[in-house]
């Protein structure tokens, strides 16, 4: 691990004014903000990521869960994943993210992940965390050896010839399901962006994974209030029960009235270089009655445009399947039942 100066911030106007001093607000800036420090530690550790400053913001006070003024949620940046997932309003009304947090690492890492940590969540590609290895994400213009190497795990939705790293979180996938809203504060001002804008394809320049200028700060993210006897799902595929990270996953929010399908969100994780929303399935499930040829065609719609590569050809059925799976729980179960991991 390189030196560097570390430094805290008592307020949100010190935290911006010491971030402010970093050209990019992605890979390779020279200041980091730290807060559970559960991906950023072990960058640092890797030499993927040198930062010449890293500046403490556990002091900010970002770290409640309330009730926003029209009826929705606000979850503050710092806010741990495991007070997240069992917070009594997100268990009842938004039981799709409880599930998703705690299907996600372990219970050590969620006593000390936050959510605005989850959003920025770096890749778990092997070329990426290997400062010896080519990487376009990490080294533009340098190549992606995942194309022609190991890939296993790596997406097969919105993959471009530059990069094909999978988004690895759980509560991303969530909170697509889920509409949210992400909080920003910077030297221009606060702005709210849709978690659907947030994000970026990789495209030519997968270096630039989310819309974050120099210096902004994730505050907060809140939530539309949920639609009113909605059900919601988090299915996750992975090769052991747990600490591992998602081959496939699904999460749905399905509202059905008069034997019909009134409202439903659906957005996959495992597959995409993004957390995939599926506004495709989406069209196709509105209306219909919940049946498994219904639910069929929505998963095939989503897939149809996955470009597998030989290492990873298995996911397009896997999540397939999933979200099958996941609708049918959706259908049928309670939204305030427990987590659902597979």
């Amino acid at each position: 691990m390189h030196t560097f100066e570390f430094v805290r911030a008592d307020d949100v106007a010190a935290a911006l004014r010491a971030g402010g001093a970093t050209p990019t607000a992605q890979q390779g800036a020279r200041v980091r903000f730290l807060a559970g420090g559960t991906t950023l530690v072990d960058l640092m550790k890797l030499d993927v990521e040198q930062p010449e400053c890293v500046v403490d913001i556990n002091r900010l006070p970002l770290n409640r869960v309330e009730a926003d003024a029209d009826g929705g949620l606000r979850i503050g940046a710092l806010v741990r994943n495991a007070d997240l997932a069992g917070d009594a309003t997100v268990r009842r009304d938004y039981a799709v993210l409880s599930q998703a947090l705690l299907a996600g690492a372990s219970a050590q890492l969620r006593n000390m992940a936050t959510t605005g940590g989850n959003l920025l969540q770096r890749t778990r590609c092997v070329y990426f965390r290997d400062p010896a290895s080519p990487c376009n994400k990490r080294v533009p213009g340098s190549g992606c050896p995942a194309i022609q190497g190991y890939h296993r795990n790596l997406a097969v939705l919105g993959t471009s010839e530059h990069c094909i790293a999978t988004n690895p979180s759980d509560m991303n996938v969530a909170l697509m399901a889920l509409e949210a809203a992400i909080h920003i504060e910077g030297g221009q001002g606060q702005r709210a962006v849709p978690i659907g804008e947030f994000f970026y394809l990789p495209g030519d320049m997968p270096q630039r994974e989310t819309v974050l200028q120099p210096g902004e700060l994730i505050t907060h993210v809140t939530l539309p209030p949920s639609p009113a006897g909605s059900r919601s799902v988090y299915l996750k595929l992975r090769d052991r029960a747990s600490y591992e990270f998602a081959l496939a996953s699904a999460a749905v929010v399905l509202k059905i009235a008069d034997g019909r399908i009134e409202h439903v969100r659906v957005a996959l994780g495992g597959v995409g270089t993004r957390p995939w929303r599926a506004p495709e399935a989406e069209a196709l499930l509105q209306g219909q009655a919940p049946e498994d040829g219904v639910y069929r065609a929505a998963a095939d719609a989503v897939l149809r445009a996955a470009q597998p590569l030989p290492g990873n050809g298995f996911k397009v059925e896997l999540a397939r399947r999933c979200l099958v799976q996941a609708l049918r729980q959706a259908a049928a179960t309670d939204a305030a039942a427990g987590p659902v991991a597979h």
